[in-house]
């Protein structure tokens, strides 16, 4: 199966990961799409402009621009059986690259329900109007979390294409998947790590109080992305607090051992979009932390407080307060935080993990709607007298 795969950030890493997943599945993968920020890419993809993180008028520009170029752009790829689009502004570019192609397979691949889509605003239904209206093109949708499905994709009626879960697992490429991972034994600190993209403005203050409040019980170790928009105080709490510390950012799935090794607890909460998308998501980190033993930390009313729960693992806030937060924490010892963490190595590494087996099945599935779609195709075309066979 060939795929067009049509990405918002080719300097994201997880667009790679993603790309990696679907050739071990079998599948061969083209990647065009649009950039962020410089230096070199991990392997050649066509370039479709420039764009800029929280610059939703120059994205919307920069795509107008892209659609209008976008058979010389596409001119020497070959036809794909699927363009898969990451994101809404994706979608509108796999729209258009689909009139190329006009029997391929639109796939929309949603992992964040943005603000903007949400709410009765005028500006909240035009957006959800125009993904339904680009989505009636499109045969498939991937998304990460079933509380995208309930509580937005079926709500609104986005769609009526088949919707598929695709979790999202740690995945490591063909040979490399490392053995499980040894556990050090729990001493003082307990350390927690907050890992990935950094955006939560309400946890920076909650885990900088709890670690003043008591110095030297805990010890909290974050790396990856911060964001600085949300969060311009980032570098100064850290400095400012000895038991904070940020590490920078890391490589996926290379450094997880040796992140995840030094922490005992995983923070998964998130208040960034409180009630909305931060409540509904499954989040990288739960993957990873859980598939490394590091014990998942989330908030009472989340999915990702769900899926915990329907394990029996982890440790969950009853409410996003710093006083709560402190409360369930001060309740640890290292004996006990030894337990949670056998609880967690106890699930099977296939919740956690991902291999070529379920990408093979994922690829299976397009190329299923593929099929039926084509038949319908040909079966309106007959009706019409436009052939006969």
């Amino acid at each position: 199966m060939r795929i067009l795969y049509l990405a918002h950030d080719l300097d994201d890493s997880a667009i790679w990961r993603r790309a990696a997943m679907l050739r071990a599945g079998g599948a061969t993968v083209q990647l065009a799409g649009f950039r962020r920020r410089e230096g070199p890419l991990p392997e050649e993809a066509i370039l479709l402009g420039r764009t800029a993180d929280a610059r939703m008028t120059q994205r919307a520009a920069s795509v107008v621009k892209a659609a209008a170029g976008l058979g010389r752009s596409l001119a020497e790829v070959a036809r794909p059986d699927v363009i898969l689009a990451r994101n809404l502004e994706m979608l509108a570019l796999a729209v258009r690259a689909k009139a190329l192609w006009p029997g391929s397979l639109v796939v929309y691949e949603v992992l964040d329900i943005h603000r903007l889509m949400l709410g009765d605003s005028l500006r909240a239904r035009a957006m959800r109007t125009i993904e339904r209206r680009l989505l009636r093109r499109a045969g498939l949708v991937l998304t990460s979390s079933p509380g995208f499905i309930n509580e937005y994709f079926q709500p609104f009626r986005q769609t009526r294409a088949p919707i598929r879960l695709v979790e999202n697992k740690c995945f490591y490429p063909q040979g490399a998947m490392p053995p499980a991972p040894l556990r050090r034994a729990v001493t003082a600190p307990i350390t927690i790590g907050w890992f990935g993209i950094l955006r939560c403005a309400w946890s920076l203050d909650c885990l900088d109080r709890i670690t003043r409040q008591q110095p030297g019980r805990y010890r909290v170790i974050l790396r990856g992305k911060p964001a600085l928009d949300q969060m311009p105080d980032f570098h100064d709490r850290v400095a400012d607090n000895p038991d904070l510390h940020f590490g920078g950012a890391y490589r996926n799935p290379e450094d997880l051992e040796a992140i995840y090794g030094e922490v005992h607890l995983s923070w998964l909460i998130d208040r960034f979009d409180a009630g909305k998308n931060s409540d509904w998501l499954l989040p990288n980190r739960l993957y990873e932390g859980c598939r490394h033993h590091a014990v998942p930390v989330a908030l009472a009313g989340t999915e990702a407080a769900n899926f915990l729960a329907d394990l029996a693992i982890g440790l969950t806030v009853p409410d996003a307060t710093t006083d709560e937060v402190a409360r369930l924490l001060d309740r640890l010892d290292p004996a006990g935080v030894e337990r949670l963490r056998e609880a967690v190595a106890a699930v099977p590494g296939s919740v956690w993990t991902t291999g070529p087996e379920e990408t093979q099945d994922i690829i299976g599935l397009m190329g299923q709607v593929a099929a039926a779609r084509g038949r319908r195709r040909q079966a309106a075309m007959r009706r019409k007298g436009w052939f006969t066979t």
